[in-house]
């Protein structure tokens, strides 16, 4: 019996490894011959890091890095070995949870401390990065980032503008001059499941910055120094495209990742079902587990466990899933790859027992055992 374990993570609750490791340990205690392969699962945004990091040679590498509001914070990423693929979360240099709910101004806050992120990688030597862009407090459109790497950003007096968004208000120039020559060998792929562009009704100021604290007439003065930012970026880049899918996602940082960095937007999942090569072990597994905290019918839209059962079924595999809990709705993903799936809760208990670590590891390999005896 071969069984392919890939398990998005339970948030607050269990990682994916820990996840995986949870039907491993069912798995074995039914028999302990079984080839069980766990295998880490994520969607490029919070945790990617970590799931990359626990099940594949790597290196873990904190810094110190101007956080949105440009105040010193520590943030991580990881180097895998194999490939020296730097795998880096904006969200850990210039995320919303980095910012109070009082202090929340998209104005202000910028993107300088994913710059600092990539810059320390590309000292280390890397030159392949896969960077998640979600769960973003900026809307600067990427030019604090981009500052950081080396571009310059100037007003109509050849001064450099201030960062965060604000700045975007006087920008008149952009110079290439002083950029790190090491970003013409680098390969960018953005894990990027969103297709806003950079401006307009379906824009990122108008989209998303209210939840990062923009009112009505920010998200008007944003759209519009975008519009300028964009404009002035075409006389540098041919690849400036403000309608490009996706070059609205975190406050415009996939259009800086695009135009500039010559970068790759690509589905989170596929990013990450590619770099653990999930596709080698499925071809000759049994059967295929995933999962992920809550199953509903948004899970379909793209989710990680529907990467998987997608792979799995390209093979004819089996999929079943578990999860923490399932909505009525949740039905919807048996039509979508995943044969059956199961939520782990054993009785009624509060939020907080649900999510407690050792009770989700207990309930879900109890779940697992249960139904693996079906099967083995």
């Amino acid at each position: 019996m071969k069984v392919v374990v890939s398990i998005d993570s339970f948030k607050g609750s269990l990682s994916s490894l820990e996840a995986g490791n949870a039907v491993r340990d069912a798995v074995k205690r039914l028999d302990d011959t079984a080839e069980v392969a766990v295998r880490p699962l994520a969607d490029g945004g919070e945790g990617t890091v970590d799931a990359l990091a626990s099940a594949m040679p790597s290196e873990t590498v904190e810094i110190s890095v101007k956080g949105p509001l440009l105040k010193e914070t520590k943030a991580k990423y990881c180097i895998l070995n194999e490939t020296k693929t730097a795998v880096i979360e904006m969200a850990a240099a210039s995320g919303i949870t980095l910012v109070s709910p009082e202090e929340r101004n998209p104005l202000e806050t910028t993107t300088y401390g994913v710059g600092e992120l990539i810059k320390d990688a590309v000292k280390r030597g890397c030159r392949r990065f896969i960077v998640g862009i979600g769960g973003s407090a900026t809307n600067d459109g990427g030019a604090g980032m981009l500052s950081a790497l080396g571009f310059e950003f100037f007003d109509a007096s050849k001064k450099p503008i201030s960062l965060g968004a604000k700045g975007l208000k006087d920008l008149a120039e952009i110079k290439t001059d002083k950029v790190m020559p090491e970003l013409r060998d680098c390969r960018f792929m953005v894990a990027c499941d969103v297709t806003n562009p950079l401006c307009g009704e379906k824009g990122c100021s108008a989209v998303f910055a209210p939840q990062k604290g923009a009112d009505p007439e920010m998200i008007k003065d944003m759209d519009a120094w975008l519009k300028n930012y964009a404009a002035i970026a075409k006389t540098v880049s041919d690849r400036a495209d403000e309608n490009l899918p996706g070059a609205g996602a975190a406050g415009g940082l996939g259009f800086a990742f695009s135009a500039f960095l010559n970068a790759a937007l690509k589905s989170g999942i596929k990013i990450v079902l590619e770099e653990t090569r999930l596709e080698e072990y499925i071809k000759d597994a049994d059967i295929v587990v995933t999962g992920e905290g809550r199953l509903d019918s948004q899970t379909v839209m793209g989710k990680a466990p529907i990467g998987v059962a997608g792979l799995a079924k390209k093979y004819g595999k089996r999929v079943i899933a578990f999860s923490g809990c399932v909505t009525e709705d949740a039905e919807v993903i048996n039509e979508h790859g995943i044969d059956a799936f199961f939520p782990i809760l054993r009785g009624v208990v509060t939020l907080e027992e649900a999510l407690d670590p050792e009770s989700a590891y207990k309930n879900l390999t109890a779940t697992a055992y249960q139904v693996f005896r079906l099967i083995i």
